[in-house]
C-alpha cells in the first residue's frame, strides 16, 4: 500500500499534502492516484488539493499569517532598526539637549542605568551618543525595552497583520492555485520538471501579486517600525496617521491620482527581494518537505506530519531570507527616505551601489540575523499551520 500510494504520506494528510508529492510518487501516477485512503468514504479524489475553495484558502492562510506576524514582529523590529540605522536614521537627538532644565528627568538619554561613560547634566546623568548606537539584534531588544518600552517590540504589529493577513491571503491560495495547474501542465509535457517548476514559477507569481496589492501597507509599517520618537509621553504616529505622512507633501499638487503612486514607494525593490525569496523558498521547501513526509509514512500522527512541515519551512525560510538580505537591506532603504522627490528617483539597482560603496558586504548584509531568525519561524508557522487548518476545514467539509 505504501508503495502505490502518495509516497507512504499519511492518510489523515490526503487533503492538506495533496499536492505536496511533485514526483507524482514516482511512479503513481500522480498526487491524487494510486491506492486510496484508508479511511472509508473517503477517496483521494474526493479529499484532493483541488476541491479546496477560494475562501477556505484565504481564511487558513489569514489565520497563519496573523499567528505568525505576532510571534515575530520584535525580530522585525531589530532587522528594520538596524537597517535603518546604517542608513542614517538618528535615533539620539542631542539638539534637544540645549531646551532641557536641569531638574529636567533625562532618562530617555540613558542607554543603560549601569553604563559607566555617563555624564552629569544637571541632576541626571546620560550617555553620549554612540551610547544609542545599536550593535545587534540583542542590542536593538535591550535598548528598545528600556528606553521605549516592552511594548515597541510589537511596533507595527497592526500595520504587519494588515499586511500579513491579505498578503498571505493573497499568496498562498494563489500559490495552490499556480502550483496545482503548472504541475499538471508539466507532468503531461515535461515530466523532469515536475518536482521543481510549478513550486518556483508559481511561487514568483503568486508573490508578486501580493506585493503589489499590499505595497502600501508595507511601507507604512517599514516607516513605524525605522523611526523613534524622541518626546517623552507622545504617542507615535499609528498606521494610518503614518500613510497619509506619506500621501502629505503631494497634498497641495494639482496631480493628486497622479501622486497616490508615491504609496508604492518601493515596490520594485519589494519585488526584486520577494520574488527570489518565494522562488528559492518553494523551490527548496517542497522537495524537502516531499522526504520527510515520506519518511513519517502512513503511520505518523498529527504531531510528525506537522513537524516535517515547519521542519521544511524553517530550512527554506532560512536560505531565502540570507540570500536575499542585500535586497531587503535596499527595499528597506527606499521606503524609509523621507525626501519624495529623491524617493522617487531611487531605483533598487543605484541603492545596492550606494550599500555597497559606503558599506561594503557588511552594509549589503546588514540585519541578516535578525531577517533569518524572522524568516526560518515564520515560514514554518505559516506553512504548518496553513495545512492543518486548510485540512480541518476540509474535513468539516467532508462531514
Amino acid at each position: 500500500m505504501a508503495g502505490g500510494s502518495r509516497g507512504g504520506f499519511p492518510a489523515w494528510m490526503t487533503a492538506a499534502a495533496a499536492r505536496v508529492d511533485l514526483s507524482a510518487g514516482g511512479g503513481g501516477g500522480g498526487g491524487t492516484s494510486g491506492s486510496q485512503p484508508s479511511h472509508p468514504g473517503t477517496s483521494a479524489a474526493a479529499v484532493g488539493d483541488h476541491d479546496l475553495g477560494m475562501a477556505e484558502r484565504c481564511l487558513s492562510a489569514a489565520s497563519a499569517a496573523f499567528i505568525s506576524a505576532i510571534i515575530v514582529n520584535p525580530l522585525d523590529v531589530a532587522k528594520t532598526r538596524l537597517q535603518a540605522q546604517a542608513a542614517g536614521v538618528p535615533y539620539y537627538q542631542p539638539s534637544q539637549m540645549a531646551a532641557l532644565g536641569p531638574d529636567t528627568i533625562l532618562s530617555e538619554f540613558r542607554c543603560s542605568p549601569s553604563c559607566t561613560r555617563a555624564i552629569i547634566l544637571g541632576s541626571e546623568p546620560i550617555c553620549p551618543p554612540d551610547c544609542f548606537q545599536y550593535k545587534g539584534t540583542l542590542d536593538v531588544f535591550l535598548k528598545v525595552v528600556r528606553q521605549e518600552g516592552f511594548g515597541r517590540l510589537w511596533r507595527g504589529t497592526n500595520a504587519g497583520l494588515a499586511l500579513a493577513i491579505p498578503t498571505v491571503g493573497i499568496y498562498l491560495p494563489c500559490y495552490d492555485i499556480f502550483r496545482n495547474k503548472v504541475e499538471d501542465f508539466t507532468r503531461s509535457n515535461a515530466p523532469a520538471l515536475t518536482p521543481y517548476a510549478p513550486p518556483l514559477i508559481a511561487g514568483s507569481v503568486a508573490r508578486s501579486l501580493a506585493c503589489i496589492a499590499c505595497s502600501p501597507i508595507e511601507l507604512t509599517r517599514t516607516r513605524m517600525q525605522a523611526y523613534k520618537e524622541f518626546q517623552p509621553g507622545v504617542k507615535p504616529p499609528g498606521m494610518w496617521k503614518t500613510l497619509l505622512g506619506v500621501l502629505s507633501p503631494h497634498a497641495s499638487s494639482s496631480q493628486n491620482v497622479q501622486n497616490y503612486r508615491v504609496l508604492w514607494t518601493g515596490v520594485g525593490a519589494q519585488l526584486a527581494r520577494d520574488v527570489p525569496f518565494s522562488a528559492i523558498c518553494w523551490s527548496t521547501l517542497e522537495p524537502i518537505r516531499r522526504k520527510l513526509l515520506g519518511l513519517v509514512g502512513e503511520d505518523g500522527d498529527a504531531a510528525s506530519v506537522v513537524g516535517a512541515n515547519f521542519a521544511a519551512g524553517f530550512v527554506a525560510g532560512s536560505v531565502a531570507a540570507g540570500v536575499t538580505c542585500p535586497l531587503d537591506v535596499a527595499k528597506t532603504r527606499r521606503q524609509i527616505e523621507k525626501d519624495a522627490e529623491k524617493a522617487m528617483k531611487m531605483t533598487t539597482r543605484q541603492t545596492l551601489v550606494d550599500i555597497w560603496r559606503s558599506g561594503g558586504p557588511k552594509g549589503l548584509f546588514t540585519g541578516v540575523g535578525p531577517r533569518v531568525a524572522r524568516a526560518g519561524p515564520s515560514v514554518g508557522i505559516v506553512v504548518s499551520f496553513y495545512e492543518v487548518v486548510k485540512y480541518a476545514l476540509h474535513q468539516r467539509h467532508m462531514s
